[in-house]
């Protein structure tokens, strides 16, 4: 579809990337009072339906992304998913024009603390708990961002939250140089979307956007690349998976138990979770982290904790069958989310992995010493399974399968009582489906589909 742009030829803010993060950009500048303009390089857009039903008024240009809209724009707002290396962008940014994303315009508009939440990997988690404690102590918050509703719309509101609470992506990040949030974490960094990045050290200078401002820096004290991070003259306040000092979160070991722990005082116990691994648990020291700071109650805190039971297609448990436990984590799209999840099943027994899918330019050498040290089987799926399978120690068995059902079914062959069968596929799902959800979901039919 083409429109002139006509009387929107001058004077206009341009949005390319025409999915629901555009669409919130379209009606927040039209509720400012901004002429706006949207392209896509897409024929048949996400939301072109809606925007064209609700906004009629607005000049839309799909199938492509011409440089001459972009040099005749006031400013051009990118949606997450396209890349700002682009020819096209890099030509409009040399000529001045403005660049930037709706994080970028929620940050100069937000009306409340903002709480910043990115990581390779758990920040869903982290962001949902973080929301769950808040609603417990009776906060007002408002959620999302990378995660659920987009930010802008959560402008919406009113009156104004206590906190926004934001999930933030590194595509999401590119664009910010206004964020001051209140309080803001990096979860963790490892290596991801190296198709979209020209090194791993740009993909980690564009995670440390979310520390901008004079707020309180949330780090991970054993991700040595953001300990390195932390500012000497901002407020930090620490997690470890080891003894923390202080008044810093960390883990304690007594009489056996290990419990989650302010400095040296004893919190709860870890086996009180419902959320598995360790992965798991540092998420709940980072969410723990972020709540003192928003000032939430502890005892209400620890309750959110006990009673969270952790989100879909993130290591979910699916089913025990012949003393075989299943679990679900199609949201692993990268090593490191793999590497974690591996981990944090590790102590419960031996696994047989699933794994594969859309590599992303990826490293799989990585999870060689982990598969070696915890892993029996593995059973690989997808574009990226035979160099994957080049990783692959020869100490563990491999297997490649056609399709996840066909994967399942192999696993459930291979799998011996006491072990654990777990989909952690290292990669992005668009090969063979829709989405890591979809991916999740056909695993869990398939895992329930399985003769008694």
């Amino acid at each position: 579809m083409t429109t002139e742009l006509n009387q929107h030829s001058s004077h206009y803010s341009l949005i390319i990337g025409l999915g629901q993060t555009g669409l919130s950009c379209a009606r927040f500048l039209l509720q400012q009072g901004n002429a706006v303009a949207v392209i896509d390089s897409s024929n048949q857009p996400a939301c072109l339906d809606a925007l064209q039903k609700d906004y009629p008024e607005v000049v839309v240009k799909t199938g492509g992304i011409p440089v001459d809209w972009l040099m005749r724009a006031d400013s051009i707002i990118l949606s997450p998913g396209v890349d700002p290396r682009l020819t096209q962008i890099q030509q409009a940014a040399a000529a001045g024009i403005e660049i930037v994303g709706d994080i970028e315009l929620f940050a100069r508009y937000a009306n409340a603390p903002i709480i910043a939440i990115t990581g390779s990997n758990g920040k869903s988690t982290v962001t949902t708990l973080v929301g769950l404690m808040a609603r417990m102590a009776d906060k007002v918050v408002a959620i999302g961002g990378n995660l659920g509703t987009p930010a802008l719309d959560l402008l919406a509101n009113d009156p104004a939250p206590d906190f926004y609470i934001l999930e933030l992506s590194s595509f999401q990040l590119e664009t910010v140089e206004s964020l001051n949030a209140f309080a803001a974490v990096i979860l963790n960094v490892s290596p991801d979307h190296l198709d979209r990045y020209d090194s791993v050290e740009d993909y980690q200078q564009v995670k440390q956007k979310v520390y901008r401002g004079n707020g309180v820096m949330v780090i991970n004290r054993d991700d040595p690349i953001i300990s390195a991070m932390a500012y000497e003259n901002r407020n930090q306040l620490g997690f470890s998976l080891h003894p923390s000092q202080g008044f810093e979160f960390g883990l304690l070991k007594q009489r056996g138990h290990l419990w989650l722990a302010e400095g040296e005082t004893p919190l709860m116990l870890v086996s009180e979770m419902k959320i598995t691994g360790k992965h798991n648990i540092a998420n709940a020291l980072a969410a723990l982290a972020l709540g003192s700071v928003m000032g939430l109650p502890m005892d209400v805190m620890l309750r959110a904790l006990r009673e969270f039971k952790g989100l879909p297609h993130r290591c979910r448990f699916v089913r025990e069958l012949h003393n075989v436990r299943w679990f679900n984590d199609s949201k692993a799209t990268n090593v490191g989310a793999c590497i974690a999840a591996i981990n944090g099943l590790a102590e419960q027994g031996s696994i047989v992995l699933i794994a594969g899918g859309v590599g992303k330019g990826q490293d799989f050498s990585p999870l060689m010493p982990v598969l070696a040290e915890f892993v029996s089987t593995v059973v690989l799926i997808g574009q990226a399974a035979e160099e994957i399978s080049r990783h692959v120690p020869e100490t563990v068995q491999l297997h490649f399968a056609a399709d996840i059902k066909a994967a399942v079914r192999l696993a459930n062959n291979v799998a011996t009582s006491g072990q654990q069968v777990l989909l952690s596929p290292a990669c992005a799902s668009f090969d063979q489906f829709t989405s890591y959800a979809d991916r999740g979901e056909r695993f869990e039919q398939a895992v329930r589909e399985l003769p008694v």
